[in-house]
């Protein structure tokens, strides 16, 4: 049966959305006319010839397709046709098509063109095609661009006044990194265009000042923002003091943005009044939607549709707003009346309430603030896009995120592994994960907590954790190790410093910690404090200072504080706990040892990271995609096939229910042979008396057929013996923040039930799959432990390479399980295989860009 694509929303070079949707008869009145506007010039390009007019039978032919032969999408700004591409398969089954598209003249320039390419050769490819040609006039200097900045290796010829060109169309670095390069700057340049408005209209605010859109609009103006602020009232004539308009287009003067205090039915109006002034993003303070249940979905899903459709985005609905303390925009619509100084910190926060207290907390410390976005019910604009905008952002240095959940979290750990290259990313985000399928509940919260590092993600568990490690990134260089040297003037705090370091997995320098005394003054806690700086050991300084008892101190230079510039002039992170008086500006301060201890912690983690070399994702020889595709089209997937399409071979089995067909499959397989017991849970375990190994003849099997059915049922899996080896297991599952993601660990009871396991996101590099053979505490089994020989870890770790690619290429399975897989220095055999297979759903940061 034939799929048609649903309809979906993209953006487009400059920030702005449409509609990509495939074509259909009731589409030819509008086709027509979108003939009719394009200019001479556009018509010869693409059709070779004037024009003028399309004929009745090629119009039916235009927009009558078959979806799979020939296939057409059109592009709609609102509700009209701008731009049509399709392609055409050159002959039955054959694996080539021609392509074709066209963009009315108003709307070229856009990135259309490279939009409907993405999507068209994602459908050919669906459908077999595994190759474009096309016929380009050389006058066509704006497609042939198109064809040549895609990545694809283009084969050209000059031929009767016409270039024909030739490309396969199947995916590629080249082809995969330019399309995420175009993703990153439209995506960064619609929340450019959400941060720095040149004029804003504001829904909502009364005209008594009081409500949540008065508020706004107050914040708004008390921030010092300096282009036009258009109220929009349906009677009042000035709000606020402001001159108020009954629509935003009345005021006469460009409006970027819109924000929304209104209720959920009066959205639908406030759309068509923005998108009638031209403005490009909504923020919707409102509430009432999908948090409120499936009426207020309904109606979060109709505003998003609309906006979209109007070219807008949308930041909510539910939110607190955004704000820019850049000096040229001075932007806060939010309802927060005072934002933190200025500086170079970017917050994201998915919850209005978090978003309150992080502002707070980060003016209380001085944290100083680039731009802050709330999204609220997150229903177009998230993290996600935050991520692509400050990346490049040349105002914010630092990246902190509150996630509730995660909308797309293969895109999330994607962008978070580039950026965090740049610039660090902090997030307070929950480690706990639903249980999940298969024989495995996948990472538990230990590992999902590493999963965030090995992304480069620092992760913390509240707010006040979020902002000690802001504060430190914000203001101190990163450590270059993790040796530490504690300063300070009491025994018990510096102690209790050193305790803590080693707790976090710091290394305290020998000869720290180093305490001055309580009668040290400032001259000697700054001596101290220069000495441990220069101290060549040390990558990181402690400083502690407790209060003076009564009657300790008679000096006037008592004021230690007046020690530390000296020391931090040396660039060596430094991180103080004072319990009394004020620390210089550029020093973090905590409020207890411990905090910041941690704090010095993770920013040393993220460094290390930072230095470890990304990987690469190597060629694999032996794999077939399209033949494990296959193996999922069958009623019931065909483990053996899809891993052997990955060139993952299973040590073949026979399921008897009988003492007669154990001998027999014996006897095909060759003795000596294995007998397991076949219930799930039982294959492997010896301990239980489940199986029977290395039994050399038919009345060994009869023998331990009988013994295995009383046991444990008359299912009965027979295997060849294979050379014995250190067990393994191998495991893939769906992880709500990161996606796929590939487990490793060594079998037994007991290292299932101490959730020995090591995990990776998916794709996997030849670094991750090396960590993750060496990652589990009960790895040195596998380097020779006690005089056994070192098992092959290069095989274990190609094993690890091509389950990933697995998940990467097969979203229909949802779980998988390599149990046992057994290691031996000549190699590994897997043993037993198990697989979950789920319908043909679209995995998000997969295919053609859409939002």
């Amino acid at each position: 049966m034939t799929t048609v694509d649903p309809p979906v929303d993209v953006l487009l070079s400059d920030g702005s959305t449409v509609q990509l949707r495939p074509i259909s008869p009731a589409d030819a009145p509008d086709i027509v006319a979108m003939h009719g506007r394009f200019s001479e010039r556009t018509r010869y390009l693409r059709y070779f010839s004037p024009y003028p007019r399309i004929p009745e039978r090629d119009l039916i032919r235009f927009v009558t397709v078959d979806h799979r032969d020939r296939e057409a999408f059109v592009v709609l700004a609102g509700d009209r046709i701008v731009a049509v591409g399709r392609y055409e398969r050159l002959g039955p089954q054959a694996p080539e098509a021609e392509v074709a598209f066209v963009v009315e003249d108003a709307h070229q320039g856009r990135g259309i063109g490279s939009v409907l390419m993405e999507h068209l050769a994602d459908a050919a490819r669906r459908n077999g095609i595994m190759s474009f040609v096309a016929e380009v006039l050389p006058a066509n200097g704006t497609m042939l661009r198109v064809f040549a900045d895609f990545g694809y290796q283009v084969q050209r010829e000059y031929a009767d006044g016409v270039v024909h060109l030739s490309f396969p169309i199947a995916p590629t670095e080249a082809t995969l990194a330019v399309q995420r390069g175009r993703e990153h700057r439209t995506e960064a340049r619609s929340i450019a265009r959400l941060l720095a408005p040149r004029g804003i209209a504001v829904y909502g605010a009364s005209a008594t000042g009081q409500g949540v859109g008065a508020a706004v609009l107050g914040h708004l103006r008390d921030g010092g923002y300096p282009g036009a602020v258009v109220p929009v009232h349906p009677t009042a004539s000035t709000v606020a003091g402001l001159p108020a308009y009954p629509a935003a287009v009345d005021a006469g003067v460009p409006v970027d943005l819109a924000l929304v205090a209104v209720p959920p039915e009066a959205a639908a109006e406030v759309v068509a009044d923005a998108a009638a002034a031209g403005v490009h993003g909504l923020v919707v303070i409102s509430a009432g939607f999908a948090e409120a249940g499936p009426e207020g979905a309904a109606a979060q899903r109709a505003l998003v549709r609309a906006a979209h459709a109007a070219g807008m985005r949308v930041v909510g609905p539910n939110c607190l707003g955004v704000a820019n303390t850049d000096p040229a925009v001075r932007l806060n619509a939010t309802l927060a009346p005072a934002l933190p100084p200025a500086g170079r910190v970017g917050i994201f926060s998915q919850s209005g309430a978090f978003g309150v207290a992080l502002l707070a907390e980060a003016d209380r410390r001085g944290l100083g603030l680039s731009s802050f976005v709330s999204a609220g019910n997150r229903a177009d604009v998230s993290g996600n896009d935050l991520l692509q905008y400050w990346q490049d952002d040349p105002g914010t240095d630092v990246i902190m995120l509150y996630l509730e959940t995660f909308g797309n979290p293969r895109k999330f750990a994607r962008l978070a592994r580039r950026i965090g290259r740049a610039k660090p990313v902090v997030a307070l985000a929950s480690p706990a994960r639903p249980i999940g399928v298969g024989d495995s509940a996948g990472p538990d919260e230990a590992a999902v907590a590493a999963l965030f590092a090995q992304s480069g993600v620092i992760r913390v568990d509240t707010v006040p954790e979020l902002l000690d490690v802001g504060v430190l990134l914000a203001n101190q260089p990163l450590p270059a190790g993790g040796r530490v040297g504690v300063v300070g003037n009491s025994p018990a705090l510096t102690g209790l410093a050193a305790t803590a370091c080693v707790g976090q997995g710091l290394t305290v320098v020998d000869g720290y910690p180093r305490d001055v005394g309580p009668r040290a003054g400032a001259a000697e806690f700054a001596a101290a404090l220069a000495e441990t700086a220069g101290d060549d050991r040390v990558d990181a300084l402690v400083v502690v200072f407790a209060p003076p008892l009564p009657g300790q101190h008679a000096e006037v230079d008592a004021d230690v504080t007046a020690a530390l510039p000296a020391a931090l002039a040396l660039g060596k992170p430094t991180v103080a706990t004072f319990l009394v008086g004020r620390l210089p500006a550029g020093v973090p301060a905590y409020g207890g040892v411990e905090e910041a201890v941690r704090a010095l912690a993770r920013v040393h983690r993220y460094a290390e990271w930072l230095r470890r070399p990304p990987g690469v994702a190597p060629e694999l020889p032996r794999i077939d995609p399209a033949a494990g595709q296959a193996a999922l089209r069958v009623d019931t997937a065909d483990p053996a096939a899809l891993l052997a399409a990955y060139g993952i071979n299973v040590v073949a089995s026979v399921l008897v229910a009988s003492v007669d067909g154990a001998v027999d499959a014996a006897a095909r397989l060759g003795f000596p042979v294995a007998l397991k017991a076949a219930a799930p849970g039982l294959r492997h375990r010896l301990d239980l008396g489940a199986v029977r190994l290395d039994l050399p003849d038919a009345l060994a099997v009869h023998r331990a057929y009988a013994e295995l059915a009383v046991g444990f049922g008359a299912g009965v899996l027979v295997q060849p013996m294979v050379a014995p080896g250190v067990a393994c297991v191998v495991e893939l599952v769906e992880d709500p923040a990161f996606g796929p993601v590939v487990g490793f660990g060594l079998g037994g009871v007991a290292t299932e039930l101490l959730g020995d396991r090591a995990w990776r996101a998916v794709p996997l590099t030849d670094r991750d799959a090396a960590e993750l053979v060496e990652e589990p505490r009960a790895a040195p089994l596998l380097r020779g432990h006690r005089g056994a020989a070192p098992v092959d870890r290069g095989a274990l770790a190609d094993l690890l390479l091509r389950v990933g690619r697995l998940a990467d290429e097969q979203p229909r399975v949802r779980s998988l399980t390599l149990n046992p897989v057994l290691a031996r220095p000549d190699g590994i055999s897997v043993l037993h295989a198990q697989v979950q297979v789920g319908g043909v759903a679209a995995r998000p940061d997969t295919g053609p860009r859409r939002l």
